[in-house]
């Protein structure tokens, strides 16, 4: 049976008089891409910022691993194996991509996480700096980046800041990962290299996906849950998605209905 990782029950995040998301639940699954889509304004952002911890609640309870953390902080999340990516890529521009992830694997050494000079100065004990080096160099290759070891960030292509953002995630050990938009702004070689990856990473992770592009969203999808105005109004597997009458109407529009 499929392992349940993440359980989010009757989530409502209030902004005010607004609920952004009002009443959502969702499951995600070890093995499973489950697609988040809508329009803009439907409440995506804010459903995976309740997820990790970025927003509070306001009601509904959230569960990781079995573990209920509704009100945990985003460290705290992070620590108990959920990760994420953000809609604008969040990485360091000056460093390296060695640099990049080698930072985020020692992210998880306690001694590291308050005194970061030790990384800089080269002055950790070689067990330390074994496993975080094994971590980045497991992660680099995930993700084809073994010939941009040394290669600076800001002169990286788009396409490939975003998969090193998602190996510096994968270095924190994450069995979760909120993906907020990885596709954005990728030209077709680029898009195509991040589906892959995506296919790859849900063999160990479970995966909630926030993605604007049908055609990805359609190849990549175990599961698809429509949002409209906060709230879900469709949630199930792609083929039943496209057919559903209420999502048609809501987003999708006729012409991906027809080349279905």
């Amino acid at each position: 049976m499929t392992e349940l990782l993440l359980s989010a029950k009757d989530l409502v995040k209030r902004f005010g008089g607004l609920a952004a998301v009002n009443q959502v639940s969702i499951d995600l699954y070890r093995g499973q891409i489950h697609a988040v889509i809508g329009p803009n304004g439907a409440g995506k952002s804010t459903l995976t910022n309740l997820l990790s911890g970025d927003l509070p609640l306001t009601t509904g309870q959230i569960t990781l691993n079995g573990k209920d953390i509704s009100k945990a902080s985003p460290e705290q999340i992070s620590k108990l194996g959920l990760g994420r990516s953000y809609q604008k890529t969040n990485v360091f521009l000056p460093f390296t991509v060695w640099d990049n992830v080698r930072l985020a694997a020692q992210s998880r050494d306690a001694q590291l996480a308050w005194n970061p000079v030790h990384w800089f100065q080269n002055t950790l004990d070689s067990t330390r700096q074994t496993a975080s080096n094994d971590a980045a160099r497991a992660a680099i290759q995930l993700c084809k980046l073994e010939n941009q070891t040394h290669t600076v960030a800001s002169n990286m292509s788009h396409g490939e800041q975003r998969q090193l953002e998602i190996a510096m995630t994968l270095t924190t050990q994450p069995q979760v990962l909120l993906l907020d938009e990885p596709l954005a702004g990728m030209g077709v070689a680029e898009a195509e290299r991040m589906i892959e990856l995506l296919h790859q990473l849900k063999r160990d992770h479970a995966i909630l996906l926030v993605e604007h592009d049908m055609d990805a969203v359609f190849a990549l999808a175990d599961r698809l849950t429509v949002m409209v105005n906060g709230q879900v109004i469709a949630s199930d597997t792609p083929a039943n998605i496209r057919a559903d009458a209420a999502v048609q109407a809501a987003y999708l529009g006729e012409e991906v209905t027809e080349g279905a």
